[in-house]
């Protein structure tokens, strides 16, 4: 997959507007995060006029709700406000709408393969952990859900990491 990512940052280098997609399970921790850390990006390089962010789940458990509370108070603490989010679910016109549909998780990977239409749609969906760089066991972005603080927090790392190298591979 890694040099069709290749293929699809270097198409995406040239454009005026990057349009990307962050896509976790039920879109209430992992992706929201991501959507607000990238967000935060952008707007300190002052480049929040050419990028359309967004965050969607593969699930509609959560739809219309605001990301997890832990989530918001673990990202806060590091200045990214994520309250004004409400969670959605990936739709087929997201393949249409995005440039760039990124999976959490290898389990996001697949049911967005299934979701994907066409070949072209299936071309657009990469996974975070291409984008880690951070000495790390982790090939994925890990479901904090489940965990405790210390999860948030490593989730937190791990998709600082792949966002700023994602905003940088992009430039």
């Amino acid at each position: 997959m890694k040099n069709t990512t290749q293929q699809l940052l270097s198409e995406l280098h040239g454009r005026e507007k990057k349009r990307v997609l962050f896509v976790c399970l039920g879109n209430i921790c992992r992706s929201p995060a991501a959507e607000g850390i990238m967000r935060e990006i952008v707007g300190t390089e002052g480049e929040a006029d050419k990028w359309v962010i967004d965050s969607a789940g593969i699930g509609g458990w959560h739809v219309g709700q605001q990301p997890d509370r832990r989530m918001c108070v673990h990202a806060g603490r590091r200045g990214i406000d994520l309250t004004g989010q409400r969670c959605r679910q990936v739709r087929p016109s997201d393949f249409d709408d995005f440039d760039i549909i990124i999976g959490m998780d290898s389990s996001n990977i697949s049911d967005l393969c299934d979701l994907a239409r066409t070949p072209d749609d299936e071309r657009k969906i990469v996974a975070m952990g291409e984008f880690v760089s951070m000495a790390t066991r982790y090939d994925h972005i890990p479901d904090p859900y489940y965990e405790g603080a210390e999860g948030f927090e490593l989730v937190l790392d791990l998709l600082g990491d792949a966002c700023r190298n994602l905003f940088d591979r992009c430039r």
